[in-house]
């Protein structure tokens, strides 16, 4: 029989990854009591009728209330207001996490609501999730071998980074610890580029005259490439600006990058494009054989 390691938590924001939090805790059996947190009430009849919370409250000073964990899930361009909303409430034995993307904004935005940041707060980013949204696509598989980045402050307590680690681990995530500021510049390469290239790659042909034909003959490639283009606009606009500086760092590289392989093909350099492709397959078979 599983041990409750959560009494009672309180998921501001139950979509995808706060519903696949929920609902990943409960079917291991870890959680006592679940309470939603949001302003569509429509939406948390939605999640308190598919089971993934118990109870709802729209009040978040009242949702968090005698809750020993709390779980920010909302888009970064939130966060402060939800910080500032629970500030005068924070009690020494409730610890608070969140799910944002980008580390060094929500930091920001705790310094900005607490003044002093309380050692009860561990940021941390589940590296995963999929193209559709809301609560209605949760499933409690998510974050199964999936890897979590928890990202201390020097102000966490022990304690705190204990909890929030063991709450991941409950969900079959292997958790891992950076600091804020590796952990901006990593996933800026590795999800918030790509994103980028999607979004950008599929705009682009969207805006040509013969869109109609080049969508219509599009093949099973375009469509993995892009799958990530269906993901939340509103969510991905948060992120580009709250991890702006790496970003831009990362486009400004891959630009270049992309510049040198249409020079090799208009200059026919047969060996520049083959060298490349040659050591893009090896990296990407090396990391797809890793991941299994």
């Amino acid at each position: 029989m599983s041990k409750i390691i959560i009494n009672k938590l309180c998921i501001i924001g139950v979509g995808l990854i706060g519903g696949s939090l929920a609902r990943a805790l409960k079917k291991a059996g870890v959680v006592g009591e679940v309470v939603g947190a949001g302003r569509d009430v429509s939406h948390l009849k939605k999640a308190k009728a598919l089971g993934v919370i118990d109870q709802f409250e729209t009040d978040i000073p009242l949702a968090v209330k005698g809750c020993d964990m709390v779980v920010l899930a909302v888009p970064l361009g939130a966060m402060q207001s939800v910080f500032e909303k629970i500030a005068p409430v924070i009690t020494n034995d409730m610890i608070i996490t969140d799910v944002g993307s980008a580390k060094a904004s929500v930091v920001k935005a705790a310094q900005a609501a607490f003044k002093t940041i309380p050692d009860t707060l561990v940021p941390a980013h589940p590296i995963a999730g999929t193209e559709k949204s809301g609560v209605e696509a949760s499933f409690p598989e998510l974050y199964e071998n999936r890897r979590i980045i928890i990202t201390p402050l020097e102000t966490s307590s022990v304690a705190a980074i204990k909890k929030v680690h063991n709450m991941w681990q409950a969900c079959g995530a292997e958790v891992v610890e950076t600091s804020v500021e590796h952990h901006d510049e990593v996933l800026a390469a590795t999800s918030h580029l790509p994103h980028m290239l999607a979004y950008s790659l599929v705009d682009t042909l969207a805006k040509m005259d013969a869109k109609k034909e080049i969508f219509d003959f599009a093949a099973g490639g375009f469509r993995d490439f892009t799958r990530i283009a269906s993901s939340d606009p509103d969510m991905w606009h948060d992120i580009c600006l709250a991890n702006g500086d790496a970003l831009v760092t990362m486009i400004k590289k891959f630009t270049d990058d992309l510049q040198l392989l249409s020079t090799a093909i208009e200059k026919n350099d047969s060996t520049y494009l083959k060298e490349t492709f040659a050591r893009a397959k090896k990296a990407r078979d090396e990391f797809c054989e890793n991941k299994n």
